[in-house]
């Protein structure tokens, strides 16, 4: 199992990386401020952990919402594609009814390694609020109880400057298709 504490040259690193795309992205958390961000940070190490994960995976972590009541800074995911975390089938029980072409692992497990949560539609589609993402790649969305009990599952892309909400038997997996995840922090 991985230890999920990052070196301090590891924790400097990652830092700066997160300040320079805060900075590049201001259009994403406007009236927050960086310093702020980065004590919170430094006051959570498992936290910084699953960031440099989601940043080690090209997922390019930012900051896009705060949450007053809780104290808590949200990150997404926010490379143009979906992470370099693909070819996943959505979960565990997806994942072990394959008989043939098991794919490495699955996103919901991935997403619980890297202490993560996959994206929930609504989640996503205040993320394609902020930019266009997932133009050439989908992304699984978390799926209702109601649609995975029946074996599917859901995800989300942008095409012809739409997002669209689609279904897709939760076993299957594709090499344009990942997740991505939010941290609150």
């Amino acid at each position: 199992m991985k230890k999920k504490q990052l070196t301090p040259e590891q924790s400097e690193a990652l830092l700066k990386a997160l300040q320079s795309r805060f900075e590049k992205n201001m259009n994403r958390h406007k009236g927050l401020k960086w310093e702020k961000i980065q004590t919170k940070l430094e006051s959570n190490p498992e936290k910084l952990w699953s960031l440099n994960e989601m940043e080690e995976t090209e997922g390019e972590p930012d900051v896009v919402d705060y949450n007053q009541k809780t104290d808590e800074y949200i990150f997404f995911d926010c490379s143009p594609e979906s992470p370099k975390r693909r070819s996943l089938c959505y979960d565990y029980p997806a994942w072990e009814s394959r008989k043939a072409n098991k794919p490495e692992s699955n996103a919901i497990d991935k997403a619980a390694e890297m202490g993560i949560e996959i994206l929930t539609e609504e989640q996503y589609r205040h993320l394609q609020e902020l930019g266009k993402f997932d133009q050439k790649t989908s992304s699984w969305v978390k799926t209702p109880p109601s649609i995975r009990e029946l074996g599917g599952a859901v995800f989300c892309d942008r095409r012809y400057n739409t997002v669209f909400y689609y279904h897709n038997g939760a076993d299957s997996y594709y090499a344009a298709r990942g997740f991505r995840g939010s941290l609150k922090v």
